[in-house]
């Protein structure tokens, strides 16, 4: 098997793709969907994960999650029948709890797209909150400028801190303290730029969009889904999640023998919670989508056998020349693999594509073909073509060159 023999096959086998132009492309189409729908959904399920990870690993190592539910998964019925968290438990917990530093209401936004706008550039997909100065005691460093205070927070400031893309996206070639964004229709005036966080990963998107308690509770009056981010003291994370538990039971008045009604994790935790959900969603969906890559290859090999049989003569002649069973494989496995990794790049477009289409019609969703997904889709699409190429290319090499010369 030497590159010369290669080489000469995939000539070979482009030779036939030209010849055959849609036999070809019928021949591909299941790979083309199957490959497009892995680095699809790859994509989705990279963006989501990235922007849901960069939020949690935002609030730094030493912080302790408090949420109405658990963490991550669907929330079951008694879940939702939760009374929410409340400013009141924030307070509960700085008073009584001496392992913990800091402890501040973490207040969302109702649902929907959230939007930033500075002159013209908009940013959709804002990760919109209300918190306290407390928060940044978390790991926050600043970019530029400064994080608000809770004078400004008590006397309903409009001031706002931005995540680092924010900043890049909206005012890129502008010093961003003290000029004024609109955000969901309110006029804010810009007091820092925050860093991204150090525990992101690369190409994540640092899209915080974070104004004072006070100011949120101001903008939007029907917001009442709090979590709390509790900052525990150096060394004592665990002391500081117990009593953090034992004063909202209190708080909530949990009986003595009865479950918890609120959920206490890390942020590492709750990171790993989310990649369990979206590696099974990632999983599933691939499987799902392989089922398009089986047919490709069902129909490669069908299509390879037609062209053994159609050059039956021809293999009678190289065998008669000299050529040996593993040259005749090797054409023929090579000319299989040729189909298949066509039949890849385009799936590499379309994946692209769905991609591309995917943030268009959810702009919160920030989507990016990982280079795992387009090796995989590659790697998977030449092992399709190995695999259903190998029972054509047995066949042409078994012939009786005696045989194949008298075929017509």
């Amino acid at each position: 098997m030497s590159p010369s023999s290669i080489l000469a096959g995939a000539r070979l086998a482009l030779d036939t793709v030209r010849a055959h132009k849609l036999r070809s492309f019928l021949t591909v189409l299941g790979v083309i969907i199957g490959t497009g729908a892995v680095i699809g959904v790859g994509s989705i399920i990279a963006g989501l994960d990235g922007a849901i990870t960069n939020l949690l690993r935002s609030f730094g190592p030493n912080t302790v999650i408090v949420t109405k539910t658990a963490a991550m998964g669907n929330a079951t019925r008694e879940e939702r029948r939760r009374k929410p968290l409340d400013l009141a438990n924030a307070r509960a917990i700085a008073e009584r709890c001496s392992a913990v530093d800091h402890v501040s209401p973490y207040l969302f936004p109702p649902n929907g797209i959230h939007t930033a706008r500075y002159k013209g550039n908009d940013m959709y997909g804002a990760q919109l909150a209300g918190t306290e100065e407390g928060y940044a005691a978390g790991g926050t460093t600043m970019k530029a400028g400064r994080f608000f205070t809770d004078q400004e927070s008590l006397h309903h400031m409009p001031v706002v801190v931005v995540g680092a893309d924010v900043q890049k996206q909206l005012m890129p070639n502008e010093d961003p303290i003290g000029k004024r964004i609109t955000v969901d229709g309110h006029e804010l005036e810009v007091v820092g730029v925050m860093d991204r966080p150090a525990a992101s990963l690369p190409g994540q998107d640092d899209t915080r969009v974070l104004m004072p308690y006070f100011t949120m509770q101001k903008m939007f009056p029907s917001a009442r889904e709090h979590m709390l981010v509790v900052i525990a003291a150096p060394g004592q994370m665990i002391e500081a999640q117990d009593q953090v538990r034992a004063v909202l039971r209190l708080a909530r008045r949990v009986p003595y023998n009865g479950a918890d009604t609120f959920s206490i994790t890390t942020a590492e935790q709750m990171i790993d919670q989310f990649h369990n959900v979206t590696s099974t969603v990632a999983i599933v969906m691939v499987i799902l989508s392989s089922i398009g890559l089986l047919v490709g290859g069902l129909g490669v090999m069908n299509i390879m056998l037609v062209s053994v049989t159609e050059r039956t003569r021809e293999i009678g002649i190289r065998k008669a020349l000299g050529a040996r069973r593993s040259d005749i494989i090797v054409q023929f496995l090579t000319e299989a693999v040729v189909l298949t990794v066509m039949g890849g790049v385009l799936g590499l477009v379309l994946g692209w594509m769905i991609s591309r289409a995917a943030g268009l019609i959810f702009p919160n969703l920030p989507t990016a073909v990982p280079l795992w997904a387009a090796s995989l889709g590659v790697l998977v699409s030449v092992g399709v073509g190995l695999f259903f190429g190998i029972w054509p290319a047995s066949r042409a090499a078994r012939l009786d060159p005696v045989e194949a010369l008298r075929y017509e």
